[in-house]
């Protein structure tokens, strides 16, 4: 018999993933550093809805680049000991250029460029362990919305460490690695969607436009 997959458990991937598979109505788990982490019930306003406006955010952004993929809580696999189930993820095919695979098994194999993570506050893991396990592994930019605090914090890997990006004078934040994403920060934080996905150039002058 298979044990059940419990928080605080020590695993390493490959038992983690046995015990997860064995668990078909357990939503989400994650090994962080060899120790596993399960979700909470998700609240709304604390998650699920700032969750879906990023989705909906990156996801227009993709819509004409077809090198691009986003992916709502998709397992990552990083190393033995770490497999992750980032909220939201936005990567370049391989075919593309892109440092990160799709496994046979239907997994993603390696640093997607882009992690999203929706956290409580700044007490969250996803600004300690996370932060340093995404820094690590070289994910290219990482971006937190600490609900609770109200705060934005975007940061890009730059000679192996992580740089928070700061707003312009409208309150807007961008990247290093995807021209033209463009986060109206005051807009999300009041819900305004439209303004969100106005900031952004869409559609696309041509399906692969200003990514190299």
């Amino acid at each position: 018999m298979i044990p059940a997959l419990e928080a605080g458990d020590r695993l390493n991937r490959l038992e983690f993933e046995r015990r997860y598979a064995a668990m078909p109505r357990l939503k989400k788990a994650e090994l962080i550093e060899g120790t596993v982490y399960m979700a909470a019930a998700v609240r709304f306003r604390h998650h699920a809805h700032p969750h879906a406006l990023l989705l909906t955010w990156l996801s227009v952004y993709a819509a004409t680049r077809s090198q691009l993929e986003v992916a709502d809580n998709a397992t990552v696999r990083l190393d033995l000991d770490n497999e992750p189930q980032p909220d939201i993820i936005l990567r370049v095919k391989e075919e593309a250029g892109g440092r990160s695979r799709i496994s046979e098994d239907d997994y993603i194999e390696g640093a997607p460029e882009l992690i999203v993570e929706i956290a409580a506050s700044t007490a969250s893991d996803d600004l300690h362990q996370k932060f340093n396990l995404y820094r690590r592994h070289g994910v290219q930019e990482y971006l937190v919305w600490r609900v609770l605090d109200g705060e934005i914090d975007w940061f890009c890997l730059r000679e192996g460490e992580y740089q928070r990006q700061i707003p312009d004078d409208r309150g807007r934040l961008s990247g290093d690695r995807f021209p033209g994403l463009v986060l109206d920060v005051p807009a999300l934080l009041a819900g305004n969607l439209a303004d969100v996905l106005a900031s952004l150039p869409y559609p696309s002058p041509t399906p692969n436009h200003g990514l190299q």
